[in-house]
């Protein structure tokens, strides 16, 4: 008993010396590790076991569509992820608990709307991927739906900033999802992983609804009026901006990557982003915490500056550090894993991929204050970048449709160096990444909070 005194006193003391951000950023680290543990099992061993080398790289793809046709409903959980802060900053959980019954409703209508678009156009997708339908349909929708669901039971948490109960949430999903694509995967082994991505956001969902319970005692208060609606639907239209031309973006490289490649080459690719995900083991804790704290930071009308900064910081400094041990172990490393030995001369794209990876967490610090705070005069340069990115990248590697449009010049010079191949892939990666952070840097530290 003396003992556990003693331990809760030091972390007591250790949450006095950090602070409420930095505290609740390292437990939401820790928990996440814990799931990531399974997560990385998951994406180094147990997906390339059981899913062909003909159809591993369209893992990416697939998962890149599950996550585009959910965008509009992703974006107005976002919208009400900012709202919710604002609620909860004021102490108004009556308002809140009202806002929450009528999100579910818009949610539901989104989600119908969307599977209906889904339904249509994914057997055609799947065409185009040289993959066989079957089941795979329903579960790569269901996965995408219940992705989007999860975070608006969650984000009420993360607004409360309860973040014992969401940590408790990453370590409970994470077995989940291993123990369903664990038990299908050996039988179906796309489908088994898809239903597997299904099962961690319901384990989200139902343990936020247990959670929530004791917060939602209160009396519902008024909340909608047509003020409220004109205000989430601007903020809407804005948010799904946001995220759709990025999404269109990430979709159009992942199926030119897919059709462009060789399947030893897409497989390969497949394989380094998995270590890509390493660099998200900072950013995506960071995010989480950060947000509520830059919605509240701007709502009393302080700079989120410094704790951008600070952010960014431990994410490079990580990120840097992890690309250069990769760069010496990386090859080492395939070769432990499951048909390793035909990727491992590949190995030099995994420091360039945490690298993207670090980049983009730099960016997503920037674009994610703004939208907390409400600020979306980024999206100038934000819509223009996401669509020309998609559009140079298909003229690139796929100029022979273009002979006729393209100056003959310009095409011999794309066939005689090969832009299609994985090296050139990732160099275009990296230097769009580049370009996208300059940008983003530029725009957010030039100009004062209340300016952008």
């Amino acid at each position: 008993m003396t003992g556990i005194i003693t331990i809760k006193n030091a972390l007591d003391s250790l949450h006095r010396r950090l602070g409420d951000f930095w505290w609740h950023s390292l437990m939401l680290f820790c928990a996440c590790r814990v799931a990531d543990v399974l997560n990385a099992f998951v994406g180094l061993w147990l997906v390339p076991k059981y899913v062909g080398q003909s159809e591993l790289g369209a893992v990416l793809p697939l998962s890149n569509f599950a996550m585009f046709i959910a965008i509009p409903a992703s974006a107005f959980a976002t919208v009400f992820m900012k709202e919710v802060n604002t609620l909860s900053t004021n102490g108004e959980l009556g308002k809140m608990k009202t806002l929450v019954r009528g999100v579910f409703m818009v949610m539901s209508a989104l989600l119908i709307i969307s599977a209906i678009a889904a339904k249509l156009v994914l057997p055609f997708f799947l065409e185009r991927l040289r993959i066989v339908e079957g089941m795979l349909g329903f579960l790569i929708i269901a996965s995408a739906f219940a992705g989007c669901a999860a975070p608006v039971y969650s984000n009420v948490l993360q607004a409360l900033k309860r973040f014992k109960e969401v940590s408790l949430i990453y370590i409970l999903a994470a077995p989940m999802r291993f123990a369903v694509m664990l038990c299908l995967m050996p039988f179906r082994a796309l489908s088994g992983y898809f239903a597997g991505q299904t099962a961690a956001p319901m384990t989200n969902i139902l343990l936020s609804v247990l959670f929530l319970r004791k917060y939602f005692r209160v009396r519902a208060e008024p909340y909608w009026n047509s003020n409220a609606v004109k205000k989430l639907s601007r903020l809407f239209a804005a948010v799904l901006a946001y995220q759709m031309f990025p999404a269109i973006s990430g979709l159009v490289e992942a199926i030119i990557i897919r059709q462009r490649l060789p399947e030893v080459e897409s497989g390969a690719y497949y394989m380094a982003t998995r270590f890509y995900d390493l660099a998200g083991f900072i950013n995506g804790t960071l995010l989480a915490v950060m947000f509520p704290y830059t919605a509240e930071l701007a709502e009393k009308g302080k700079s989120t500056k410094p704790l951008v900064v600070k952010a960014s910081a431990v994410t490079l400094a990580f990120g840097i550090l992890l690309a250069a041990l990769f760069a010496v172990v990386g090859e080492k490393v395939l070769c432990l894993l499951p048909h390793g030995d035909e990727y491992s001369k590949f190995a030099w794209v995994i420091p360039c991929m945490i690298m993207i990876a670090t980049m983009i967490a730099l960016i997503s610090y920037h674009t994610s204050t703004e939208v907390s705070a409400g600020r979306f005069t980024f999206l100038k340069w934000w819509i223009p970048f996401h669509l020309f990115c998609p559009v140079f990248l298909l003229v690139v590697t796929g100029y022979g449709y273009f002979v006729d449009i393209l100056p003959a010049s310009l095409t011999a010079y794309l066939s005689k160096h090969n832009f299609t191949s994985l090296k050139a892939m990732v160099i275009w990666l990296l230097l769009i990444s580049a370009v996208k952070l300059a940008i983003s840097c530029t725009e957010f530290y030039s100009k004062e909070d209340g300016q952008r």
